[in-house]
């Protein structure tokens, strides 16, 4: 079908559905979208595991649980840290040099949608002892990460 409008004409397009995964110590990404200004990931975290106490320099995300039951450990504008049940379809935002956390209370998926990846992932706390993770880093499987 083709479709007449009267505006600039499409210079591309693309109708191929693309993913890739990405496996972490704690489950694994399935990066759905990346499109320059935004990425779009699924995450999947096991039951009694936790990722990284970490803030970007650059990036902005939004979360959004899924299924399951997490905590988001977030810090406020006065640097103190708090304990948030996360609730299936809302969205919690995390900005730049916020620092943040989460807790896999029982297994759990959210999607997260965020600025393209720049810049640094500072790991202040990290239960895998992983550096923290540079543009270079995410140019390796895994991103640097190998399982021991």
């Amino acid at each position: 079908m083709r479709v007449r409008r009267e505006k600039r004409p499409l210079t591309s397009a693309c109708l191929e559905p693309s993913s890739r995964r990405v496996e972490k110590p704690w489950g694994w990404e399935i990066v759905w979208a990346e499109a320059g200004a935004y990425t779009g990931k699924l995450i999947h975290v096991r039951a009694g595991l936790r990722l990284s106490l970490q803030y970007h320099d650059q990036k902005i995300e939004t979360q959004c649980l899924v299924s399951g039951k997490a905590l988001l450990v977030a810090e406020d504008v006065d640097g103190i840290l708090h304990e948030i049940l996360m609730e299936r379809g809302l969205g919690y935002t995390i900005q730049p040099f916020q620092l943040h956390r989460f807790v896999a209370i029982e297994e759990f998926f959210f999607d997260d949608a965020a600025t393209t990846e720049t810049g640094t992932t500072v790991r202040v706390e990290d239960d895998y002892r992983r550096d923290d993770e540079t543009e270079e880093m995410r140019t390796l499987p895994n991103r640097g990460w190998l399982e021991p």
